[in-house]
């Protein structure tokens, strides 16, 4: 039976035909917050009224160990694209571009929401973040992170076999999105 040196696997084997199990790296940050307004529409003629959170994302990847780094993914280029994203919806209104209760048209400056063809908001529309999602609820803004986290890890090289994302729209109120990759 062969066992790892200290300093990686033994001459000639790969790390991950020794690894029995597998590996997985969260990140939780300060700076993987943003503070957003929204609203939800609800089942019927219902849309509640638009307030604020501040949200927190959590980040969890699974995967091999690279070979030659025996990491799953750097953890720089993890908070790298996942900062990308919050950076987009921070200090924003959220408005879900999917829902068919909500039309949307700019003029100028301003950006008009309808809801249910009356008009119901008007924003500057420069703080407003367009999301393709179809509600503005934690579990949509979950899936839309981890859509574009997956697809840019992927292209970094990253080949993870799970990931989950967390988001955290008050304290101890959050929501998650997981799929296996594998």
């Amino acid at each position: 039976m062969l066992v790892a040196r200290r300093y990686g696997a033994p001459r000639g084997i790969k790390h991950s035909e020794l690894a029995v199990g597998t590996f997985r790296v969260s990140v939780s940050k300060d700076y993987l917050v943003f503070s957003s307004a929204h609203f939800i529409t609800f089942r019927g003629h219902t849309c509640e009224s638009l307030h604020g959170h501040n949200y927190r994302i959590g980040v969890t990847v699974e995967g091999p160990i690279d070979d030659e780094c025996l990491f799953v993914v750097d953890f720089a280029i993890l908070k790298r694209i996942v900062r990308r994203y919050v950076d987009q919806i921070d200090h924003r209104v959220l408005l879900p571009t999917k829902n068919p209760k909500v039309a949307f048209r700019e003029e100028g400056t301003m950006t008009f929401v309808e809801y249910f063809g009356v008009q119901t908001y008007q924003f500057p529309t420069k703080d407003c973040a367009m999301m393709p999602i179809a509600n503005t609820t934690a579990e949509m803004i979950a899936e839309w992170l981890a859509i574009n986290v997956r697809d840019d890890l992927a292209a970094e090289g990253a080949k993870l076999t799970f990931l989950e994302i967390e988001v955290e729209e008050s304290f101890g109120q959050s929501a998650t999105y997981s799929e296996r990759l594998d």
